[in-house]
């Protein structure tokens, strides 16, 4: 079966189309199906127009138009359906319900509707879009927030099927009166890969061999800032030596806060800040960790939320102190449940990865326990399976 894949923006820098897209792609060619994406590379304007192979899988970034988001959504909704339908599809696969990807799914679903033979259109969301979700947390216009409202309700309800990222945004698009057999609950997953090597990484930030690190692999706005810093001044307080090693960037200055937080509270040697890290040097970055923390408020975005971030570092064997929402307890397995903490309770959090910090042994117990149950219970080869099936009972029906 010939499928598309719809992105909601490029492949760099973003990575819902490497971390979710690109290996469900590779699961399904090995299944038999050959899959094309085609994505709008506003992100990495540079790929305009340029056809790329990445692990087998052919990747189109069309053309880019207008820098005006309005008069840019038609444009590149079209240009977005046209390629699509160039690629003579048996079915297609729109990943998120918004933006330039869910205006050619609309075109798509309306031209069904009206009598053109077009192939069934199913719909992944691994984000809550609109009211009390994303929406609040970009700088939208109010027209930006209705239409991205209305994109993820009309998409929802129509699509053939309906791929789901947590069980939260299972039961919401339930809410919503899609029938049962139209979901599919499909999170992110991992493939078996090499453990980076942090050494190197410890060696270029002048962090030593057997000092005791914590890592934060963020884009901070999931969680209260201020919770953060208390969490890194209790740890610094209890734990001798220790350094934190964060990796990631913020939206809203939020490194310079920690900063100025590091040096009123007395710990700013200790802060070393990673920033955006190259891909391909993640693995090495979060294996220099030696425990990480995974802070999570309690809105309704992060219940919604199906943190990729989360699942690399359980795979990179590092333990991880997390806030117990949503999916984050899906991930953890029963022999990380201890390691969970109530949102609202910053001392447990930093208690818990104070005591694993000053205990070498069992931290590398969790961390090798942590790997093996994700590998085991989220494998994008298992879910991929599932996701054929999917298909299949739809093509059936």
């Amino acid at each position: 079966m010939k499928i598309v894949f719809l992105t909601p923006f490029g492949i760099r820098p973003k990575g819902t189309v490497i971390a979710r897209m690109l290996p469900l792609a590779v699961e399904l060619q090995r299944l038999g199906h050959r899959v094309v994406i085609v994505a709008p590379p506003y992100t990495n304007p540079e790929d305009s127009g340029k056809v790329e192979e990445i692990r087998g899988v052919t990747l189109r970034n069309i053309v880019l138009g207008p820098k005006n988001k309005v008069l840019a959504a038609p444009v590149l909704g079209w240009r977005m359906f046209r390629e699509m339908l160039a690629e003579k599809p048996d079915l297609v696969h729109l990943f998120k319900p918004k933006g330039y990807g869910g205006v050619a799914g609309m075109l798509h679903l309306f031209l069904r509707r009206v009598g053109l033979r077009l192939p069934p259109l199913f719909l992944d969301t691994d984000d809550w879009e609109g009211k009390g979700g994303m929406n609040e947390l970009h700088a939208y216009s109010s027209v930006e927030k209705r239409f991205y409202r209305f994109q993820e309700q009309w998409l929802i309800r129509r699509a053939a099927g309906v791929t789901v990222a947590s069980r939260a945004l299972q039961s919401m698009v339930g809410a919503m009166g899609v029938a049962g057999e139209r979901v599919l609950y499909l999170p992110n997953c991992v493939v078996a890969e090499r453990r980076g090597d942090g050494s190197n990484i410890r060696q270029r930030l002048g962090i030593g061999a057997e000092t005791p690190v914590l890592l934060l692999y963020t884009r901070f706005f999931e969680f209260s800032q201020e919770k953060l810093h208390r969490v890194f001044g209790e740890i610094h307080r209890r734990v001798p030596g220790v350094r934190f090693l964060v990796v990631g960037k913020g939206r809203n200055n939020e490194e310079a806060a920690l900063s100025e937080a590091a040096r009123a509270g007395g710990f700013a040697d200790a802060l070393v800040m990673g920033g955006w890290v190259e891909p391909a040097e993640l693995p090495d970055f979060l294996a220099a960790g030696d425990v990480a923390i995974y802070p999570f408020a309690d809105t309704l975005v992060n219940r919604c939320k199906c943190p990729a971030k989360l699942t690399e570092l359980l795979q990179a064997g590092v333990p991880v102190v997390a806030d117990r929402i949503g999916q984050v307890t899906e991930y953890m397995g029963p022999e990380l449940s201890s390691l969970l903490c109530d949102p609202d309770d910053w001392q447990a959090m930093a208690e818990k990865a104070a005591l694993l910090l000053l205990d070498p042994d069992r931290r590398r117990a969790l961390g090798n326990a942590a790997c093996r149950y994700l590998l085991e219970h989220f494998s994008w080869h298992a879910y991929a399976a599932q996701l054929n099936d999917f298909y299949g009972e739809y093509v059936n029906r």
